[in-house]
């Protein structure tokens, strides 16, 4: 077996041939390799797993990794970015295909017959974010915003793994959205501040403590500058943002970075960009009621020695784009979980097996290494079921797993105004 992606050959051709037999081999469940992603405006925070020598292993020009991408295939919108950048590769014995060309390939066979017949791709995907200190005041652009860039919008959701936090780093805190009665023109005059140094849209703004085991849901257009957590990021399948804060913790941020994704002749259109953000969102009096997500059990798909728990939840203006849940299970339990839909999976704690592939979540990874910790499961193997055995006498075996959009009609919603 090897150990190292750069040892397996890429193919892009006779992807079905290569593939069906895996799938029946494992029972529907594919295994993924690491997917490492650096932000040149952030330091890394250090609980990814990653060795501490390979934090900048794309260069110290591209930035410290402080991301790693689950079952992705969406594109990194980075400066400079490899032609890969984001997208995640299936592990076949020896040689990788991307799943995004998996996808393409087997359609439904891979994402359900639902997510194929109106998206045709694997729409969704979930990271890990992890930063020293906090990251700017910004926002996601709209389904319709994006569109006049030729973009789609990102709505997404945060979820605090214990397993990850036994830091909290900096500045263990985010700011969301704006106090109420902020109004338009007190965004147009943070702006209009841009070069002076801080701007002050945080003065505007509120924070909150973060609380591991937690999480918070954002919608489009939603001003957030998420705090020093190791967090869990499922979204929607777009790398679009806007960041409406000039300077945090004494850096430039350029205002490229503001406008990125807006049309060329609004770059300077300062109406324009205040008009971006969801205004009701942003000054919502109720907004931890409406926006903070506790672990909800699951109780269907729990039982003697495990508990499956909602962690991401909640429509967004009525539409569910993805969920995610946290399985727990305990030590020398076997148990089969059946699933509505598709998932991308990534074991945070212990080890075991999941249908006959080994999962374990390592100590720590070497850039380039290949891992037993991430796991792509099918519709039709999540529909049929998937048996799942922790294999230690002590420690639990625990992972996260997302899921594309209406997978889940029956999960919790949240109270909410949008």
């Amino acid at each position: 077996m090897k150990k190292w992606i750069h040892e397996l050959e890429v193919r892009e051709t006779h992807v079905k041939s290569q593939v069906e037999p895996a799938l029946e081999n494992n029972g529907g469940i594919l295994r993924l390799a690491p997917c490492w992603v650096p932000r040149s405006f952030l330091h890394p925070g250090k609980r990814l797993k990653l060795h501490p020598s390979d934090l900048y292993a794309f260069g110290l020009d591209r930035g410290g990794i402080d991301e790693r991408w689950f079952a992705s295939t969406t594109e990194a919108a980075n400066e400079g970015r490899t032609h890969d950048e984001g997208l995640s590769y299936v592990v076949l014995d020896n040689f990788r295909i991307t799943l995004r060309l998996v996808v393409e390939v087997l359609g439904s066979q891979i994402v359900g017959e639902d997510i194929w017949g109106k998206y045709r791709r694997w729409p969704v995907y979930s990271k890990f974010f992890d930063n020293m200190g906090p990251i700017p005041h910004h926002m996601h652009q709209s389904a319709e915003d994006a569109a006049l860039v030729g973009q789609e919008g990102k709505p997404e959701a945060y979820y605090f793994p214990p397993q990850h936090n036994h830091a909290g780093n900096n500045f263990p805190y985010t700011f969301f959205g704006f106090e109420p009665g902020t109004t338009k023109e007190d965004v147009i005059r943070c702006l209009e501040r841009w070069n002076r140094g801080d701007n002050g849209i945080l003065d505007l703004s509120k924070a909150y403590r973060l609380e591991p085991g937690t999480g918070w849901q954002v919608g489009t257009g939603i001003l957030h500058a998420p705090g020093s957590f190791c967090t869990y990021e499922p979204q929607w399948g777009s790398d679009v943002f806007g960041m409406y804060q000039s300077q945090v913790e004494g850096r430039e941020v350029p205002w490229s970075l503001l406008v990125k994704d807006m049309p060329p002749e609004k770059h300077q259109d300062l109406e324009f960009i205040a008009d971006q953000l969801d205004w009701e969102s942003n000054v919502d009096p109720n907004f931890k009621q409406n926006h903070f997500l506790k672990p909800l059990p699951d109780e269907e798909n729990s039982g003697e020695g495990f508990t499956d728990k909602w962690v991401c939840y909640g429509s967004f203006k009525g539409w569910q784009a993805f969920t995610a849940k946290e399985l727990t299970i305990e030590p020398g339990t076997r148990c089969m979980i059946i699933d509505k839909g598709a998932y991308g999976m990534i074991t945070v704690q212990g080890e075991g097996t999941m249908n006959n592939l080994k999962i374990s979540s390592p100590s720590q990874i070497r850039f380039g290494e290949l891992t037993n910790d991430e796991i792509f499961c099918t519709a039709s193997a999540a529909e049929d079921g998937v048996v799942f055995e922790n294999s230690s006498d002590k420690e639990p075996l625990v992972m996260l797993r997302y899921f594309g959009p209406d997978v889940n009609p029956h999960a919790p919603e949240i109270n909410t105004i949008r």
